[in-house]
């Protein structure tokens, strides 16, 4: 019944929110991708196909005794439950709960500060690593054996799941804590696309020299992470993985549980290393909807776009939203065939020259003082002559061809901390 309603307050908000020629309004919210998220039993997998979290019995006898953390968020299952309360079923002694960006609960917007709390539910002290402070403190730490991280990933850069993971590894290592990573598939492992960051665009939504999506499992990324030396002070992190069982990097993998509040489709997840792009963009790419990171648009392409939205103000997703309550023309992609991305493994760069060339004030298109709402186009990028390459009208292939060599060397330093194929 929860389903079934989920199902109905999505379809009315689309209603009110969204409005299109091209095609007749109550299709919205109702693409096969939006339903596989809210209906588990759609989901496909392949036979013996189970997360790390799922495989308990390999990792049960490593935390029996032993005081226990554990990084989590609402991605964090086993079966139909969290895996906090499924270990705290399975006799694990849980000391403290850490939460990255959006909290333990997940119903904090996007970059909002997270406060540290008591679960509810569990009565377990909840420690906020998206508040005060990013990295887990000796004072945490001091009652804990071993930490857990359970979190799922997307496999993009300024996805911010992966910072906490180093923030973490950092914490354990200079702490002498053992960290225990349950890995999850990425959803995105088949791409691996995009510059690679500079450091002098390092930020909350970048760290380390990787390109936008790094095509690995956080697993992996922990290995990468110590083994390049990235790590603070360059010091090493134990860590032991429980990897996923039946998988490979080009897997076709549909979410259970939304990641985070804003993606909250599984076409929004396949879209997202390309349209969050639009964050550094004076558009909006569907905050303030139901269908974030899946239609983007803007008041001043009346004429240009017969497809529109309305932005609104929405609690724990977008509060203030870009254009609130003007009605904005763009693309509507709820309906890309992402099996294109698949194809081509790449990042669709076509829709941002589309939206540029469309824009009738061009110096607007980038601008960051014209919107609190707007991130910089560089640190989502991770290099410095993007925007430029847009301005004087590169093509894809152009641009493509200034992220290498250093794309190509990733690819090739990725190998050595493979788990899957």
């Amino acid at each position: 019944m929860k389903t079934y309603i989920s199902i109905a307050l999505t379809c009315l908000i689309a209603l009110s929110a969204c409005g299109q020629q091209s095609k007749p309004t109550e299709q919205l919210g109702k693409t096969p991708s939006e339903r596989k998220l809210l209906i588990r039993d759609n989901l496909k997998l392949p036979n013996g196909f189970k997360t790390g979290a799922e495989q308990t019995e390999k990792y049960l006898p490593l935390l029996k005794g032993k005081r226990v953390g554990m990084v989590v968020n609402p991605t964090s299952i086993i079966g139909n439950e969290t895996s906090v309360d499924s270990l705290l079923k399975r006799g694990v002694k849980i000391q403290k709960i850490f939460g990255p960006e959006h909290g333990f609960r997940g119903n904090a917007s996007a970059g909002v500060s997270v406060n540290d709390d008591v679960d509810t539910k569990t009565g377990i002290k909840a420690i906020s690593l998206y508040g005060k402070h990013s990295t887990p403190t000796a004072e945490d730490l001091a009652d804990i054996d071993v930490m857990i991280f359970d979190i799922q990933d997307v496999g993009v850069r300024f996805y911010t799941y992966i910072n906490t993971l180093q923030h973490v590894m950092e914490a354990c290592a200079v702490n002498n804590k053992e960290l225990l990573i349950l890995d999850r598939p990425n959803p995105n492992g088949y791409l691996i696309d995009g510059p690679i960051l500079d450091p002098k665009f390092k930020s909350g939504i970048g760290i380390q020299p990787i390109p936008i999506a790094h095509g690995l499992t956080v697993g992996e990324y922990a290995q990468m992470l110590n083994g390049e030396g990235w790590l603070k002070d360059k010091v090493k992190c134990k860590i032991t993985i429980i990897k996923n069982a039946n998988y490979n990097h080009d897997m076709e993998y549909t979410l259970p549980v939304k990641p985070s509040p804003n993606l909250n489709t599984q076409q929004s997840i396949m879209l997202y290393p390309t349209t969050c792009l639009f964050e550094g963009t004076y558009l909006n790419h569907g905050r303030g909807t139901m269908f974030p990171f899946t239609i983007v648009g803007a008041p001043y392409l009346k004429g240009k776009f017969d497809f529109n939205f309305t932005p609104k103000s929405i609690k724990g997703m977008s509060e203030t939203p870009l254009f609130q309550d003007q009605v904005c023309y763009g693309l509507d992609l709820r309906t890309y065939d992402v099996s294109k991305l698949r194809k081509t493994k790449a990042i669709n760069l076509s829709w941002i020259i589309e939206l540029y060339n469309a824009s009738p004030k061009k110096e607007d298109f980038f601008n960051t003082k014209l919107s609190k709402e707007m991130g910089t186009i560089e640190k989502l990028v991770g290099v410095a002559d993007f925007r430029q390459q847009i301005a004087d009208g590169k093509s894809e292939k152009e641009i493509r061809a200034s992220w290498e060599p250093g794309l190509s060397a990733y690819k090739t330093m990725r190998k050595k901390y493979l788990l899957y194929n």
